[in-house]
């Protein structure tokens, strides 16, 4: 019973498993169905699986795991969970999944299991369903996918190339260079370039070789797709037409790979409206017919892509008019009356004006009435030129602006001057009265309002009321000189265009005293960098100031220049371009009041002061004349000039002066260079001369204190120098050798001869040394020739003449060796040694080595003089 009872306790576990494995057995639904097919258009795989049909009646929520893989790669590419809920209709379940590589390239192979979502159980995998890919065809060479020919710009795409059967690429590669990476086994090679950019090339090119040499080859343009079209909109000028207007985006692609653009009813869009053209701006027009509203789509397209924008419209609210045409005006001094056409349309229109001013700025007038064709500005300047031109625009649903008229440029007539014109004088008393230089010049508060044709001179006396004198002067004139005796007078000028006088400019002259000649004290002023500072203590009763001067202090008559100031001002700095370092400025400072001006101060000095600077003018009397030539201008130095026109109202100011610097004089330099380059010539060859001169009459003679053959300290004969002979290293030595001597052509020379013989004494050979021929010797005579060696240095063998007997020596030899002395030193610096074996004996020999002594040539005196 025991037992029993173990058995039981053992067999309900195992039960209890059964039983639960059983029941989720049951919950296991496995894929029943699996299909896989390619879209080579989209690279794109598509999947179709099933299930149970008792999955679907139950309308289970299922999680499907689907992997994707390659058959040439041992990882998946790609896993991904889907999540579906079942219905009762039993229709199979569909995922797709896009490439990241041609399909064509190599076999993907997909497999999928399940899990209902009430089971943590997951079905046995399916079998993998392979969807082949050319890589197991049997082509016989080389390909390349994908087979578009359009890239996207910024994208990424891989390349490949697949061998023929059984043939292995041996290259890959894509030209212009790019960055790549690279994939490759024996039969297909994978390239993969990315961020496309037009800027690298608008096409690629891909080259593929085979291990036959065998080429494929494809090229791939880059582009981008449309942009959607910008500045969309339709409108009419006539209201038969509508027109619709867009601008289109760069594409980078060209020829039949344009953007092709197609208007048309967006709820009709197979039918298009119109046909679209392009240039700077996109276009379609077509007739409205009786339909008013419109909702139109333009369509833009190209291999990477297509784009759509749409616009609805009352045609009665895009009236867009044509542009005004006929343009013209009517005048006068201050208005301008402007007058146009349009075409109508039967649509109510107004317009606006604008006038360009001349100064720059622009002012638009609207018209006041509709449908007016016309429209007056007023507020204009007399005799001044203005530009206006015209534009409408619908006056009931305005639209927009037509486009503007052609411009008109008129002007308006002449006025009455305004203002009035800046006159000064210049007072010189003169025998019975005054000579006055009047002066006046256009302010720019003064308007002439027309052309200037003349100018009104009218003078009077004060005191007596006397009829007033008047001159009237052309236009070109700016001063005139009249006469007035030592009275008070009242002067006016006036400024008269075509219309009439512009207001009188007064001045008055006062009455002549003795006082009116007192001479002031010069100031001094001084030059800054913008002009002449000049300064005057103000006085109260004067309502105005004038400082007036000469730009060109010496010319006769001068450039009188003035400038006004107001009654609060008590310093000024005077500015001109004529203005010049190193002249000598004159200014007069005058109160003004009631027109009446008096001399205050007087002010002298310069813009800057030099030691020299001159001012030269040049009157050109012919005004055909277009050159003259400034003569007797200094070398290298720098003028200024400047050229004025006159008339007998006066001079032109200056505005700008021209620098000129003069070249050097080339007839100078020639004069320079034949005063210092010949004289030295000469002192060169001179001094050469003398040298050679000096060379041949006069040589240097070295001291032999200075020879290393004196170099001994062993023998000295009082203060003087031994020269012992065999401490010497001649320069010559003749060789005592029969052979030698033989080859050498040994002479023989007799003191009484002056030219070396050939001699043999006792069957020896004595080879001579001799000196020049043009030493004269004297050497007591002996019955018999001696023979003997001799050596010569040729440091001291310059020829030496004398004009008496150069063997004269003083104080120099021993006492009885007096005829040897005379043999053993010439004054040709010759050293002659006896041979021992032919003249005398050892002894002998050896007293006179002993006896020798060297004297330098330097002082061997000759009868007359020293050397």
């Amino acid at each position: 019973m025991m037992n029993h009872f173990m058995i039981l306790a053992l067999l309900l576990p195992l039960r209890t498993c059964y039983t639960t494995y059983s029941q989720q057995e049951s919950n296991v639904f496995p894929v029943t169905y699996l299909n896989v097919s390619k879209d080579l258009d989209l690279q794109r795989l598509l999947v179709e699986w099933d299930v149970v049909k008792s999955a679907h009646d139950a309308e289970l929520a299922i999680s499907f795991e689907i992997q994707v893989r390659r058959l040439d790669e041992a990882t998946m590419v790609w896993t991904e969970f889907h999540n579906v809920t079942l219905d009762k209709l039993g229709k199979p379940l569909h995922w797709s999944w896009d490439s990241d590589i041609p399909l064509e390239c190599m076999s993907h192979a997909v497999r999928i299991r399940s899990k209902a979502k009430s089971s943590k159980i997951w079905s046995q995998w399916s079998l993998w369903e392979t969807v082949p890919g050319l890589d197991t065809s049997n082509r016989s060479g080389p390909q390349i996918f994908p087979k578009e020919k359009f890239l996207a710009e910024g994208s990424d795409i891989t390349l490949c190339c697949i061998g023929g059967k059984g043939q292995t690429i041996k290259e890959f590669s894509v030209y212009p260079t790019v960055d790549v990476f690279k994939y490759t086994n024996s039969q297909v090679r994978l390239l993969t370039v990315e961020n496309l950019s037009h800027d690298k090339g608008s096409n690629i090119h891909v080259y593929c070789y085979d291990e036959d040499e065998r080429l494929y080859q494809a090229a791939f343009f880059v582009g981008k797709p449309p942009d959607t079209p910008k500045d969309f909109y339709c409108q009419t000028q006539d209201m038969k037409k509508v027109t619709c207007t867009w601008t289109e985006g760069e594409t980078y692609l060209y020829g039949q790979n344009l953007p092709r653009y197609t208007l048309s009813k967006t709820s009709s869009r197979k039918t298009p409206l119109c046909k679209a053209s392009c240039s700077k701006q996109c276009s379609c027009s077509w007739d409205i017919g009786q339909q008013w509203i419109w909702n139109v789509t333009v369509t833009v397209e190209n291999p990477l892509g297509k784009k759509t924008v749409a616009d609805v419209f009352d045609v009665n609210h895009r009236i867009y008019p044509t542009a005004p045409f006929q343009v013209w005006e009517d005048c006068t001094d201050t208005e301008i009356t402007l007058h146009w056409n349009y075409e109508n349309y039967e649509i109510d229109l107004f317009c606006q004006t604008e006038v360009l001013q001349p100064d720059g700025k622009v002012e638009l007038h609207n018209s006041s009435e509709v449908d007016s064709k016309r429209v007056t500005v007023r507020g204009l300047q007399p005799y001044t030129e203005y530009t206006a031109r015209v534009r409408c625009g619908a006056a009931k649903h305005f639209w927009r602006w037509s486009e503007w008229s052609q411009p008109l440029t008129t002007r308006t007539k002449e006025g009455t001057p305004s203002g009035k014109l800046d006159i000064w004088r210049e007072i010189t008393p003169v025998l019975g009265g005054r000579n006055v230089t009047l002066f006046w010049k256009q302010t720019p508060s003064f308007q002439a309002n027309g052309k200037i044709i003349s100018y009104e001179v009218t003078w009077e006396k004060i005191e007596d009321g006397s009829k007033p004198e008047s001159i009237s002067f052309s236009s070109v004139y700016n001063s005139t000189r009249i006469f007035i005796d030592n009275h008070s007078y009242r002067i006016s000028i006036m400024a008269k265009n075509n219309v009439n006088f512009s207001f009188p400019s007064v001045l008055i002259i006062s009455r002549a005293t003795d006082n009116s000649t007192k001479k002031l004290k010069e100031g001094q002023v001084n030059g800054t960098d913008d002009g002449i500072f000049i300064s005057w203590e103000p006085r109260s009763i004067y309502d105005s100031y004038i400082i007036d001067w000469c730009n060109f202090p010496k010319l006769q008559p001068c450039d009188l220049l003035w400038k006004r100031f107001g009654p609060n001002t008590s310093s000024a700095v005077i500015s001109s371009a004529a203005f010049v370092p190193g002249v000598r400025y004159k200014f007069r400072i005058y109160g003004s009041v009631a027109n009446r001006a008096s001399l205050l101060e007087k002010k002298i000095g310069y813009l800057r002061e030099l030691h020299e600077s001159e001012l030269c003018k040049y009157t050109i009397e012919n005004p055909e004349e277009k050159r003259y030539t400034v003569k007797h201008l200094m070398p290298n130095t720098k003028y200024k000039i400047v050229v004025k026109a006159f008339t007998g109202g006066g001079e032109t100011p200056i505005v700008n002066f021209r620098y000129i610097d003069t070249p050097y004089n080339s007839n100078m330099l020639y004069f320079v260079a034949v005063l210092v380059i010949v004289p030295a010539l000469v002192a060169a060859i001179c001094h050469w001369k003398m040298k050679r001169v000096k060379e041949c009459c006069c040589p240097v003679i070295p001291s032999p204190s200075k020879s290393k053959v004196l170099s001994f300290k062993d023998f000295k004969i009082d203060s003087e120098k031994v020269l012992k002979i065999n401490d010497c290293l001649p320069d010559m030595l003749a060789i005592d050798s029969n052979a030698e001597a033989q080859k050498l052509h040994p002479v023989t020379w007799s003191p009484l001869s002056s030219t070396p013989t050939e001699d043999k004494i006792d069957g020896h050979i004595s080879s001579w040394i001799y000196p020049s021929e043009n030493v004269v010797r004297n050497f007591p005579p002996t019955a018999t020739p001696q023979t003997h060696t001799c050596f010569e240095n040729f440091a001291y063998s310059s020829p030496l003449k004398t004009e008496s007997d150069p063997y004269q020596i003083s104080k120099t030899l021993e006492a009885g060796k007096t005829n040897q002395a005379v043999v053993l030193y010439q004054p040709q610096c010759y050293l002659d040694i006896f041979h021992e074996d032919a003249a005398s004996t050892t002894r002998e020999t050896a007293e006179r080595k002993n006896s020798l002594k060297y004297i330098s040539r330097t002082d061997a005196r000759c009868l007359g003089g020293s050397l």
